[in-house]
């Protein structure tokens, strides 16, 4: 995978195409689009452009359009969109800019304009996007990290309890990690704790949320599941972590299983009951799997 940005150039005039392209084309990987349907499948597709460079005037969806639909979803609202335009009146910069774009090009397009633009956007997006993985990634394993757990499994808990489907946790714990770090060193440690963090993503589903919770303690959210499949999906885990044996030590978890109630108000109390099905595991032996009453 290249380490170069992703641009998106939409316009219906092929020679614009040519030459926004020319523009960019030596720093950045580039994909077109022709009209404002294609722009916004290409945009939801994986993976996202970095940037849109965006013409105004389109036939069908013009690029106003466009912009307030990219702004409008979830999946497409942080991709940062510069207008291209032949308009030059200053109600339309403004318009554009209170539908979200960041900036605005006018034509006929000066290259010296594109490059300087481009690179200014393009470093904020990455700049931003470096951010927000500090703010949501745990450094050490690249799981999500606690605050991002709380912030997305509060939503999850009440999505859950207003349609009525089953919302399950299970809070993992690695058995006796102390006396790996002390018998191996730490090294060994955040390795062993990496690699069942990267076991932990093998086995989700894009749905699924799994993050380290602190320490050596892991949290994985997902849903809708029955029982029976909630029970195999734990048991893969547990079982695929006691395969591991890196440089031939022994690493095991217990885990602590909880699903949604209706009496769980708050994703607080329901991961106190997964962390005392927790607790549950390691008094009766460790390496297994407990479920809350």
């Amino acid at each position: 995978m290249s380490d170069k940005a992703l641009i998106l150039i939409v316009d219906d005039s092929p020679t614009n195409l040519q030459v926004l392209a020319a523009c960019v084309k030596d720093d950045h990987r580039i994909k077109v689009a022709t009209n404002g349907l294609q722009c916004l499948q290409i945009a939801q597709a994986e993976p996202k452009p970095d940037l849109i460079l965006l013409d105004v005037e389109m036939p069908g969806m013009n690029g106003y359009e466009v912009c307030q639909k990219l702004k409008s979803s979830d999946d497409t609202a942080d991709i940062p969109v510069i207008f291209v335009t032949g308009l030059l009146g200053d109600k339309d910069e403004e318009k554009g800019l209170l539908l979200g774009a960041v900036d605005y090009i006018t034509k006929p397009i000066r290259p010296a304009i594109v490059i300087a633009r481009v690179k200014t956007h393009i470093t904020l997006k990455l700049q931003r996007d470096k951010l927000n993985k500090m703010a949501f990634f745990d450094q050490l394993t690249g799981l999500y990290n606690r605050h991002y757990l709380i912030d997305m499994a509060t939503k999850k808990v009440a999505r859950a309890l207003r349609h009525k489907y089953n919302l399950w946790v299970l809070m993992i714990d690695i058995d006796h990690f102390k006396n790996i770090n002390d018998t191996h060193g730490h090294p060994m440690g955040d390795e062993i704790l990496k690699l069942v963090a990267s076991t932990l993503v093998s086995d989700n589903r894009s749905e699924d949320i799994a993050a380290r919770f602190g320490g050596e303690e892991f949290v994985v959210m997902f849903d809708p599941c029955d029982l029976k499949n909630a029970l195999v999906k734990a048991e893969r885990i547990r079982t695929k972590i006691e395969q591991l044996n890196p440089h031939g030590i022994g690493v095991t978890v217990s885990i602590g299983m909880a699903k949604l109630v209706a009496e769980d108000a708050t994703f607080e109390r329901l991961l106190k009951r997964a962390d005392e099905a927790l607790y549950a595991a390691k008094e009766n032996g460790r390496n297994r799997i407990e479920m809350s009453s």
